[in-house]
């Protein structure tokens, strides 16, 4: 169950720098993107495509089996008998399709009439709420959180994004044990694909459910991130800026504790404070 051996996920790229009205042509980094497509079957069914994602290259078989786990598709470590690129010639081998082999059924046909648009896309937040019902039941109590250590996680963050200090240009999802150490951290163009990495690194890693689990996000907290962290028993989230109505929402609902706008030494708890110590 090996990634690919290399992965390009920062290509090099020419650009016209302006400064101050002057203008000059440089070298600059940019983060790679690139679409991967999910298959999934059971055993001895052909695999079936349940999803395309445009994501960074690389921790790919983490991002398939976060996807599966956080969109409520497989339960357990258990459940995957196996992980692969898809066979093809060398010269044909561009690392974007896996395929996830499951040791029970897997109905295709039932994920593609259960599919249903993100928030984003204007589906009703009671649909939205109805369906996170079904995929994940209310959090446990979880750790309690000091203020202090809340307030060092974007800092810890950003020094652990080896990437974003080459290109600027990737989110990240990183999660922390509730004294502020670092577990796991993935970087991605895309904020939902990060934080698939990182279910999909500790599903991997047997380390699942995180019920003792704060997840730090760069840029906002949607829905979409609710409903990730919440199937993976992840019971705080926090981020740099604001969330979404409908995040909070989701949150209230179902017991998550949710921290925005962390910069500096300030930082609003949307949905249950309880799980934040403030200090003296």
């Amino acid at each position: 169950m090996l990634d690919a051996p290399l992965r390009r996920n920062v290509t090099s790229a020419r650009v016209l720098s302006v400064e101050a009205g002057r203008a000059e042509e440089r070298g600059d980094r940019l983060a790679a993107e690139e679409p991967m497509e999910i298959r999934v079957g059971g055993p001895g069914a052909e695999p079936a495509p349940v999803a395309v994602t445009m994501r960074t290259p690389g921790a790919d078989f983490e991002l398939a089996a976060g996807f599966l786990l956080t969109e409520g598709l497989i339960d357990a470590r258990e459940v995957i008998d196996s992980i692969a690129y898809c066979e093809l010639p060398p010269d044909e081998q561009n690392y974007n399709v896996v395929t996830v082999r499951l040791r029970r059924p897997f109905d295709a046909e039932s994920v593609r009439r259960n599919t249903y648009t993100t928030s984003s896309c204007g589906i009703c937040g009671k649909a939205s709420l109805e369906q996170i019902e079904v995929r994940c039941a209310a959090l446990g109590d979880g750790p309690l959180v000091p203020g202090s250590t809340v307030l060092k996680l974007p800092e810890r963050l950003r020094s652990a994004q080896p990437m974003f200090e080459e290109t600027g240009g990737l989110h990240a999802a990183g999660l922390f044990d509730p004294h502020g150490r670092l577990l796991t951290l993935r970087e991605d163009v895309g904020r939902h694909n990060a934080v698939d990495k990182v279910a999909g690194e500790r599903l991997l890693a047997g380390a699942i459910p995180l019920s003792d689990g704060v997840l730090m996000v760069s840029g906002r907290v949607s829905f979409e991130i609710v409903q990730k962290a919440a199937v993976a028993g992840i019971p705080v989230v926090a981020a740099v800026s604001a969330p979404s109505s409908l995040a909070v929402r989701a949150a209230e609902h179902l017991g998550m504790t949710v921290v925005g706008f962390l910069r500096g030494d300030r930082f609003n708890v949307y949905a249950h404070p309880e799980r934040i110590r403030l200090d003296a």
